[in-house]
């Protein structure tokens, strides 16, 4: 453990106390600068599900990060995604632009922020006409 030292023996015989050594231990891994078990890996390129709700058909879209693709009259970009590894709990989040690009009108940010593939109803997109949420991220 590097930064902050204790002497544990001397403290944990002061105390006699198991949540004492718990708590040195995760004080330990907060000031060692090491990070958390379940961090994330980020991802090239993201991998989303799109339902155009009128005709019932769904597509598969690979967006690699800093890039867009049109569906429909929506813009999709994809700025990050983060995966964990296999050994920890699965988890695939993505940071997403949406735009809606109709014809003869400016285009309007339908949605910008996180959508995580474990709850896709969390953070979704609200369109009367599409619906998109995320499958993987390809590391």
């Amino acid at each position: 453990m590097s930064g902050l030292r204790i002497s544990k023996p001397a403290l944990l015989k002061k105390s006699g106390g198991v949540l004492l050594a718990a708590l040195l231990g995760l004080t330990g891994a907060l000031f060692s600068g090491q990070e958390s078990q379940a961090s994330s890996v980020p991802g090239k390129e993201v991998v989303l599900r799109a339902l155009d709700k009128v005709t019932a058909r769904t597509e598969d879209l690979t967006i690699p990060i800093g890039q867009s693709v049109y569906y429909g009259t929506l813009q999709i970009t994809a700025r990050k995604c983060l995966k964990r590894p296999p050994e920890e709990t699965p988890e695939t989040s993505t940071f997403l632009e949406i735009l809606d690009n109709k014809q003869d009108e400016d285009p309007v940010l339908v949605f910008m922020g996180w959508m995580f593939a474990s709850s896709p109803a969390l953070s979704a997109l609200e369109h009367p006409v599409y619906d998109v949420w995320v499958i993987d991220c390809k590391i």
